[in-house]
């Protein structure tokens, strides 16, 4: 759950195993929290400036959270078999309203279920979307019931095709149902305006 919901993990004494059993640590790790920054120390010597103001929860960081938002892959948890991690991306703009019924019905309502019926726990919510009447991206962020959308500095280019790219950890995850709940709650896409 701490690595699930954490935004900096450190792997310490690495001087201690193989290169091997190294790559099984942060695969696992990865496996639970794909946007996580892994530190990687001996003798748990890290740098401070590393550990403290990370501006984990900044809205200038639009730019670095859409990059990372990239790299993520729906992957199948090693350690607490559980806890997935669920990507997905949908063209357009969306509703503000809408994004915010979504949301309360993934996290407060939990009547968003997998295909054998149980009901998907989300433990973290990240992602970028576009708003509907907004120039910049939006920062979408989530910790079990809690919620948050802030609008970045980063605004849509004219030309960009406008996209929402969200990231999900929990448990009972289906990546095909969320999307397709999210697409019918949200509405058709409305144009890159």
């Amino acid at each position: 759950r701490q690595v699930a919901l954490a935004d900096l993990v450190i792997i310490n004494k690495t001087d201690l195993v193989s290169g091997e059993e190294l790559n099984k640590v942060r695969t696992s790790v990865r496996s639970i929290n794909g946007l996580v920054k892994i530190l990687e120390t001996q003798r748990s010597r890290v740098d401070l400036s590393n550990v403290l103001d990370l501006h984990a929860f900044d809205s200038l960081s639009g730019i670095s959270l859409q990059k990372k938002l990239e790299h993520v892959k729906t992957t199948h948890a090693h350690l607490d078999k559980g806890i997935i991690t669920v990507t997905f991306e949908v063209p357009g703009n969306i509703k503000e309203e809408k994004l915010n019924l979504f949301i309360q019905n993934l996290l407060w309502e939990k009547n968003v279920k997998d295909k054998t019926g149980c009901t998907m726990d989300i433990i973290r919510l990240k992602g970028l979307v576009s708003i509907q009447g907004k120039s910049h991206q939006v920062i979408v962020q989530g910790v079990h019931e809690l919620y948050d959308l802030e609008e970045t500095a980063v605004a849509w280019k004219e030309d960009e095709k406008r996209t929402n790219r969200l990231v999900l950890i929990g448990r009972n995850l289906d990546k095909d149902t969320i999307k397709e709940v999210f697409v019918a709650t949200v509405g058709e896409k409305q144009g890159n305006s």
